[in-house]
Parts: structure tokens; sequence; C-alpha cells
């Protein structure tokens, strides 16, 4: 009896440790076995209490009456099937008739304190069928992505869901999107992410950074063209528009029109043309675009309409010519001058971190989902990194990117060099960097006297 009692406690110790120390060890070895059993002995009572069950029918009613019998109970969802995963549970429940998938996404925070998770999110899969994602901890609290994460073409991993699952950008599905936040707030570090991983993949890199390239600077690299000042932007950006005209005359001299050609063959983007013509696909990265769109004289307004027109053509034509746009700034309003709205109505993709006031929070999600504005203003100052991503179909999801330091991320540029493409239109603004592997002479720059 002693050394039952002795084994159980050591195994009752090793668990909270675990659960303190690694939640995801803890899920793993403990925490799904306790998960099951809960959802299995609470599952009637749980959808009952929260209004998730259907009175019986009319026949069976009637069969009980006539046969004296009480009368049945209501009736829960049919437990199709429970899958654990690396973060969590996977229900998928069967609708019972008058059932609507809203009302488990309306229950969904019930359900979450019913059963003891820390999240649960409901998707409906097919006519009749429901999914119920439950997280088992808190996956946002300490960022781990999976060791092997299936990527694909134009598409890359950058953050982690609070259901447990990998957050992707993809550029094909999703070609342009705006990424705001306050200062601190983790805007950085996911621009950070976002380079590091489409350094690994055969796409053109273009960099606006109007910070004097402290941002992009370092990982210049893998940057094909790098501007660190509006009046290189904006040379920049005629130079892209003008590569885009020129993708544009290749796509309509391919576009194989004659009448001998099925349809299919036709091409009308990039993704269409042969693999030998295709031109390579461009990801330009705007730092802080307020800075492109300030002004303070005449000259400076006529370059800002210059570069605010350049943006909006890119964002409207781009994508069949394979450029894509990914805008940061902290705020993106109205009052950034005439053209900001047009430029926002065409970034599909929205990424909002912690913001200073629900004005921002409205300038990303306000038109599309009411509700990710809420959920932006209430982003936590002690986890940065963390965001609400969504687009413009309404859909939104709480992600947070791992911490990438900057010395990790130049690593990754370095190594992935040799993939930087030469694009003959951007030649002129090529980052001249020195070799790499020899040291370079220490800066004679000293910083300036505080009086």
């Amino acid at each position: 009896m002693t050394a039952l009692t002795v084994t159980l406690t050591l195994v009752a110790s090793v668990a909270l440790l675990l659960r303190w120390q690694r939640p995801a060890w803890y899920w793993m070895s403990f925490g799904i076995a306790f998960a099951v059993v809960r959802i299995l002995a609470r599952y009637a009572s749980v959808m009952d209490a929260c209004g998730l069950t259907v009175p019986p029918s009319r026949w069976r009613l009637a069969l009980a009456r006539m046969t004296g019998r009480p009368i049945p109970d209501s009736r829960a969802p049919q437990i199709l099937r429970l899958r654990p995963t690396r973060t969590g549970l996977v229900l998928r429940v069967k609708l019972r008739p008058g059932q609507d998938a809203f009302d488990f996404s309306a229950a969904s925070d019930r359900l979450r304190h019913s059963f003891v998770m820390q999240n649960v999110t409901a998707r409906e899969i097919r006519s009749g069928v429901v999914e119920l994602r439950m997280t088992g901890y808190d996956v946002l609290k300490r960022v781990q992505m999976p060791a092997a994460v299936r990527g694909g073409v134009m598409r890359v991993p950058v953050a982690m869901r609070e259901d447990g699952k990998v957050y992707y950008r993809d550029y094909r599905q999703t070609p342009h999107a705006l990424n705001v936040g306050a200062t601190q707030s983790g805007k950085s570090v996911y621009q950070r992410n976002l380079v590091a991983a489409l350094a690994t993949l055969d796409v053109a890199l273009v960099g606006i950074d109007c910070k004097q390239g402290v941002e992009l600077g370092p990982l210049a690299r893998r940057f094909t063209a790098l501007a660190d000042n509006p009046d290189a932007a904006a040379d920049l950006l005629d130079a892209l528009v003008e590569h885009m005209e020129d993708v544009y005359q290749l796509i309509r001299s391919e576009q194989r029109l004659s009448a001998d050609l099925p349809d299919v063959e036709i091409t009308a983007d990039v993704w269409d043309l042969p693999d030998h013509l295709r031109p390579t696909p461009i990801v330009l990265l705007v730092d802080e675009v307020a800075e492109l769109a300030l002004f303070a004289t005449k000259d400076e307004e006529k370059r800002r309409d210059r570069i605010i027109t350049s943006l909006v053509r890119l964002a409207q034509l781009g994508r069949a010519a394979g450029i894509y746009l990914e805008i940061c700034g902290q705020r993106f309003g109205s009052e950034l001058g005439k053209g900001i709205t047009m430029l926002r109505a065409q970034l599909t993709g929205r990424t909002a971190h912690r913001v200073n006031d629900e004005t921002s929070a409205n300038m990303a999600f306000g038109d599309i989902a009411p509700d990710a504005v809420l959920a932006t203003v209430q982003i936590r100052t002690d986890r940065p990194g963390t965001a609400v991503a969504g687009d413009s179909s309404g859909g939104w999801v709480r992600i947070r990117t791992p911490h990438l330091t900057l010395r990790r991320a130049v690593n990754i540029a370095n190594s992935h060099a040799h993939r930087t493409p030469e694009i003959h239109a951007l030649d002129a603004f090529r980052p001249v960097l020195p070799p790499l592997g020899k040291a370079t002479a220490p800066s004679t720059v000293t910083a300036p006297a505080i009086a």
C-alpha cells in the first residue's frame, strides 16, 4: 500500500509540474485522457444545460402516451467522432432536426467552461454536421510551431492560431494584406517571421522601409530591391508598375487564343504560363506606410500622390502579374489623405496587433467584422505578437507569432541569399552590401550630444 501511495504521489507531482512548466507535454501525457473522460461523462448534461438539445418528436410522444411510458427526454446531438490532437480535441457531432451551426457558435463559451477547456470553436463541416475544435491549454502563451509544417506555392506558416492550428499566409488566396499595430505590439516580429518564411521560396522580396532601413536593412541580402526613404520609394514603385506592365505584355503574347486549342490552356495570369516563361513572383513589404503618405511641402505632396497612386495600381492590378502587397503601419485611416481608403479596400487580408484606441481597430475590421474590433482592443500588453487575423469575408481568428530574434532572421536570410532573383527593372534599387564572411570596418558615426 505504501508503494502504491508513493507511486501515485510521484505521478501526481509529475503531472502538476508538467502542467505548470510544459503544458504541451502534460496534455499529451495526462490531459487527453482526463478531457476525453470528462467530455463523455458530461456530454448529455452539458448539451441540455447549453440549450443544444431538441424535444422528442411527435411520434415518440404519441408512442409514449399509447404505451403508458414516461415522456422521453430531449435528445442531444449525436457524437460522430472524438479525435485527440497535439493541442486539444476535435469533436464532430450530427445535428438534430431544427438545429444549426450558429447554435454551437453562440454556445462556444459555455461549452468551454462546461468541458473545462481553454478554447472551443465551432464550424460547419457539411449540412447537418458540426465540428467542435477544443484547445486543451493556452497555445498562445508560449508559441511552439510544429517541427514539420506543410507550406506550398506562395503559402508560408507565420503564426499559431488559438485553436492549435498553424496560421498560413497564402498569397494566392489572399494576394494583398494590411498589418496594423501600435509600437511594441509585435508587428515587426510578424513581418520578420514573414520574411524568414518567404526567404526559403523562389520569390523576389522588395522592401520599403522609411526608417532608414533599420527594420528591413539587416535582411537585405535576401531582398531584390530596397528603398529606405520616400524619394527612393516613389522611384521603386514606378519601376514596379513598369515591370507589371511588361508582365502583362508577356501574358498577352502567351494567351494562346487560337481556335484549335482547348479553353483550359488560355492563360490570364502568371501562374498559367509555362515554367520557363513565368516571371518570378514579387512580394512588396511596406513598413510604416504613414511615412509615405505624410507631407509638409508642395513637392512632398506631389511625391505622396505619386506613391499612393502607384500602390493603388499595384493593389488593383498586381495579383495577375504575380505582385503581392504586405503593408504595415500603426494607423491606416482616412486622415492619411486621399487614396488611402481606396488602397485599404484592395487589401483583402487584415491583421491587427494591439492598438491604442478603438478607432485603429475599426480601420482594420470595422467594415468587415465588428466582432474582431472588440477582440483587437482586448489584446493584452504583456503578450506582444498576439493579433487578430481575418479577411474581407468577415472570418477572423486570434493568432500569435513566435518570437524570432533579429540575429536568427538575418542568419536565415543570409543562408538563402542565393535564392535572391535579379529583376532587370529593379536593378537600380538592389542593396549594395559587402561580401559574406568579411568583417566590415566599424562605423565612425556617433550619436548626437544631448543638451
